[in-house]
C-alpha cells in the first residue's frame, strides 16, 4: 500500500503534464513526503476545461459508508473496483491524475520499517497516478468536526517486479502520458479499466532508500 509520495516539480510543470486550463490552487509549496489526510494537487476535468485543484488524500471508507463510523480519516488506496462502494465513483466526472514525482513502499529491515522510494530514474521526472476523487462530509478526525472536503485516491494493482522485491503485493497504477491522460480522464469504464495495470519493470526503478521524505529537485 501505497501511504507516502512526493510532489516538487514546479506549479508550471503540474499544468503543463495534463495540458491543464486552470489553476485553482494559488501558490503551491514543493511537498517531498505527503502523507495521507494531508492537502495535495490533482488534475480533473471542470466545467471550464481541465483544472488543477487542491483535494485531500483519502476517500470515503466502505466501513464508514456501511457502519456510519464517527470517524473516518478515508482510504488512500483502491484496488477492488469491483466493489459496489467504488463503482459510484468509476466514471469520468470523478476521476482524475494525482502527479508525482516519486513516492514509497516500506520495506521490513531488522524489524524496522524503511522508506524505499521509486520513480522513473533518477531525475525524477513528473508523473501521474489514475486518481479517483469525490465531495463528502464526513469527521476525518475527530479535533477538527464535520468537513466538507474534495477527497482522492488512486488505484493500485498487481506490483511489477521492481516494486515487487519491496512490496509484492501491490504497486499504484501509473499513467505515462498524454494518450493514457486522456483515456483515463474520458472513457468509458469498459475502455479505462484497462489501464489498471503495472508498469513494465524497467519503467521504474529504486532512487532511494530510508529517507521519510524525497526532496532531490527533478532536472
Amino acid at each position: 500500500m501505497c501511504n507516502l509520495y512526493a510532489l516538487v516539480s514546479p506549479q508550471e510543470a503540474i499544468l503543463r503534464l495534463a495540458r491543464a486550463a486552470t489553476d485553482r490552487t494559488g501558490n503551491l509549496a514543493a511537498q517531498p513526503a505527503i502523507f495521507p489526510d494531508a492537502n495535495a494537487p490533482i488534475l480533473r476535468e471542470g466545467p471550464d476545461g481541465r483544472e488543477l485543484v487542491l483535494a485531500r488524500w483519502g476517500m470515503p471508507s466502505p466501513s464508514f459508508a456501511l457502519k456510519g463510523r464517527a470517524t473516518d480519516p478515508g482510504v488512500t488506496n483502491i484496488r477492488n473496483t469491483a466493489s459496489p462502494h467504488w463503482r459510484r465513483w468509476l466514471g469520468p466526472a470523478h476521476r482524475c491524475l494525482v502527479p508525482f514525482n516519486s513516492f514509497s513502499e516500506y520495506d521490513t529491515v531488522d524489524g524496522r520499517k524503511v522508506p524505499v522510494w521509486f520513480a522513473r530514474d533518477e531525475s525524477r521526472p513528473l508523473m501521474a497516478f489514475a486518481g479517483l476523487w469525490t465531495r463528502w462530509r464526513s469527521v476525518r478526525r475527530k479535533a477538527e468536526g464535520e468537513v466538507e472536503v474534495d477527497a482522492f485516491g488512486f488505484l493500485t494493482t498487481e506490483a511489477n517486479a521492481v516494486v515487487g522485491a519491496v512490496h509484492p503485493k501491490a504497486m499504484p497504477v501509473i499513467l505515462t502520458g498524454p494518450d493514457e491522460f486522456d483515456l483515463w480522464l474520458g472513457s468509458e469504464w469498459r475502455e479505462a479499466v484497462r489501464l489498471q495495470r503495472p508498469l513494465p519493470d524497467e519503467a521504474l526503478r529504486e532512487v532511494a532508500r530510508g529517507a521519510r521524505e524525497d526532496a532531490p529537485e527533478p532536472v
